[in-house]
């Protein structure tokens, strides 16, 4: 099995950026799909962005296209979520997850999708 460990969270003034990171172990995530949730005080888990295992596709909420960059490095294991612009509405514990499912057999964006998790880190957006 997958071992999730996110960092990079942190306070940040609205307009800011963070880098979050998130260290595999266990298992390569060549073989994973990776994925970026958050969810706020109250709120459900949201989806954020995905990156597929086989090409490299990547995919993004609505809300996060255009400043949010997904990423992966193979050799170190880890994928980042770079998050430019930030709201205060935004802030969240961000979680890392990862996926052995095929994109065409089920829906990335529901946490269902998803075989292993990461403890998540806070971000928090200061208005």
């Amino acid at each position: 099995q997958v071992q999730l460990v996110e960092s990079g969270g942190g306070l940040v003034q609205a307009g800011g950026s963070l880098r979050l990171s998130c260290a595999a172990s266990g298992r390569t995530i060549s073989s994973y799909s990776m994925g970026w949730f958050r969810q706020a005080p109250g709120k459900e888990r949201e989806f954020v962005a995905v990156i597929s295992w086989s090409v490299g596709s990547t995919y993004y909420s609505d809300s996060v296209k255009g400043r949010f960059t997904i990423s992966r490095d193979n050799a170190k294991n880890t994928v980042y979520l770079q998050m430019n612009s930030l709201k205060p509405e935004e802030t969240a514990v961000y979680y890392c997850a990862a996926s052995r499912r095929s994109f065409g057999s089920s829906w990335y964006a529901s946490t269902g999708f998803y075989d292993y998790w990461g403890q998540g880190t806070q971000v928090t957006v200061s208005s």
